[in-house]
């Protein structure tokens, strides 16, 4: 059985000390394995005090980076992309220190960042991303965490939309230091056959988010659940299955991913009811 997560970001941005503090014992107290903690900032909150609290708890850690505008790994200024990769590579220490074995995100461009690519393009973009992704790659790797490169859907990216293109465009890179964060969501709205896209990612797959079609609940919705679990098992997946979702009072967070309503009958209830059905995979 997958240890089941849950994102803080279901509950509020940008995660402090104070909040950690006050989500970490109910996540725990509910029956979860994994916290999942995304660095909006590194400063917003302390790992060494994430970690002894954790410890304390029997919770995991999980930790995702985050792409606003200004931080890129392609078609941005040298001091840019400089600027980018230290805030990676700080991410990989804080998740070093929490013992969370991947940072996952999208690890190539601000989200919401779209312009028109040709297939040439693409082509030289992918190296551009190969060149500057690999010292944080190679610094990962040396720390034990692999850096999660996560395809988002066409609305909020057009430079990694798919499974497919994600394998592309990391072709070379070091296993080890660099894998692949697939999202329900997603894949849901990108991929054909999201089984078959879990498959065809395989060992590469550091990291799992989920939540409904809708960004709600994973199980109130209309995916393929079962056949997604039996993919998950055929690709050898054994790390955790992460509800990452967004409350709708947040307004940077629920703005760039478009939450405009409740999507629960609360926030907690919504981590509950997903932990719920996730069991049943």
């Amino acid at each position: 059985m997958w240890p089941i997560g849950v994102n803080t970001w279901v509950w509020t941005s940008p995660l402090t000390d104070d909040e950690l503090a006050r989500l970490a014992p109910r996540v725990a107290g509910w029956g979860f394995d994994v916290i999942e903690l995304p660095i909006e900032h590194p400063g917003d909150w302390d790992p060494h005090k994430a970690a002894a609290l954790l410890a304390e708890l029997g919770l995991g850690a999980s930790v995702v980076l985050v792409m606003p505008p200004g931080r890129e790994l392609v078609a941005a200024s040298a001091q840019t992309v400089s600027d980018t990769q230290d805030y990676l590579r700080a991410c990989v220490e804080a998740a070093a220190v929490v013992g969370s074995p991947v940072v996952g995100g999208p690890a190539y461009a601000s989200v919401g960042r779209t312009w028109r690519v040709s297939l040439e393009e693409h082509r030289a973009l992918y190296a551009e991303l190969r060149e500057n992704l690999r010292p944080v790659a190679d610094y990962a790797a040396g720390r034990g965490v692999r850096i999660g490169v996560e395809p988002l859907n066409r609305y909020e990216t057009s430079l990694i939309n798919t499974v497919e293109q994600a394998l592309e465009a990391l072709d070379g890179l070091p296993d080890e230091g660099c894998g692949l964060a697939l999202d329900s969501y997603h894949l849901n709205i990108e991929e054909k056959d999201p089984a078959a896209a879990v498959r065809a990612a395989g060992e590469r797959i550091a990291l799992v988010q989920v939540c409904g079609t809708d960004r709600g609940a994973p199980g109130a919705d209309h995916f393929a659940w079962p056949a997604f679990a039996d993919a998950l098992r055929d690709a050898r997946y054994t790390g955790p299955l992460v509800i990452e979702s967004f409350t709708a009072e947040n307004q940077a967070i629920a703005t760039a991913a478009s939450i405009w309503r409740p999507l629960a009958t609360s926030q907690d209830a919504l981590a509950t009811e997903g932990l719920a059905f996730l069991r049943t995979l």
